[in-house]
């Protein structure tokens, strides 16, 4: 009778792509070189132009972040005036609420009251203005192909998600978007009292004849919209379900982000004498900006 015996590997990093085993240094070691190679559902691409989504006519050089954000999950990024910054929903059911700051004092943050107040307009779209509450602008949504957005809601809460979902904790499976916001918002040496209220891109709210919030879900598959930074912004991200979306369950899929050099809006561009309101708006960012030296 012939004995076969399973075959036996003396390559470390062959072994542990099978066993995924951890238990001492040399074995993580193995383990994490063995993990190297592969694609992860949700991973930033370093560097940013290695990103295999890089958007259609974007040099994949030019790109200062490249990332796909899991469900669940948060990200951030310091980026320069100019930037722009592509948010993406493959799937159809992503929810990206995002926070903007003032990279240089970030004290000046997005203020959704004066984001809705300015433009006369509630609803966020092509055009729009996301202001501080110091009158300038962080940041204007220069292309939109989704249309379903929202202004009022914010994200989840700590209370929300555990009254909903049993766990609200980042560390869970269904973790409050404002418990996200604040691991990123550490990672830039801020705190609790510096989340302000958010706006969401992907998951829509209209205001009802009554004064009720009407959740309008997804455009579908395949979406995008697009930012540029209008000064230097600290952005914050969580991709978490809407604090109104009605389906029983945490309902949420990648995000991908990715941005690059641009320009930032400018004196004579359709979107800045779109009112004397939004005008008056970018002309305070220029002085601010001249006045602190980012401009000449």
């Amino acid at each position: 009778m012939t004995e076969v015996h399973a075959a036996h590997t003396t390559d470390p990093v062959s072994d542990a792509r099978a066993s995924h085993t951890t238990d001492s240094v040399l074995a993580a070691r193995a383990d994490a070189r063995a993990r190297a190679g592969e694609v992860a559902e949700a991973m930033p691409y370093v560097p940013a132009s290695t990103s295999p989504y890089c958007p259609p006519g974007v040099a994949p050089e030019s790109l200062l972040w490249a990332e796909t954000v899991a469900g669940g999950g948060y990200t951030h990024r310091l980026l320069p005036r100019g930037a722009r910054i592509r948010f993406e929903d493959p799937a159809g059911d992503a929810c990206a609420h995002v926070l903007l700051y003032n990279a240089r004092e970030p004290a000046e943050r997005l203020n959704i009251a004066d984001t809705q107040k300015i433009p006369w307009q509630a609803y966020v779209g092509t055009g729009h203005p996301l202001l501080s509450g110091d009158g300038r602008v962080l940041a204007t949504v220069v292309e939109d192909s989704s249309g379903h957005h929202d202004a009022f809601c914010g994200t989840s809460s700590p209370e929300l998600a555990r009254s909903r979902y049993g766990a609200w904790l980042p560390e869970s499976a269904t973790p409050a978007g404002r418990e996200l916001f604040l691991l990123a918002a550490l990672k830039h040496g801020l705190g609790e009292r510096d989340l302000p209220p958010s706006v969401s891109f992907f998951q829509g709210v209209r205001v009802a004849p009554d004064g009720s919030l009407d959740f309008t879900g997804s455009a579908g598959a395949g979406r995008h919209v697009d930012l540029v930074a209008e000064m230097p912004l600290i952005v914050l991200v969580a991709n978490v379900p809407h604090p109104i979306d009605p389906r029983p369950g945490y309902h949420v899929t990648p995000l991908r982000v990715h941005a690059w050099a641009s320009a930032p809006t400018n004196a004579g561009d359709q979107f800045w004498n779109a009112s004397p309101e939004r005008e008056r708006a970018y002309l305070n960012t220029l002085d601010y900006l001249t006045s602190t030296g980012e401009l000449s």
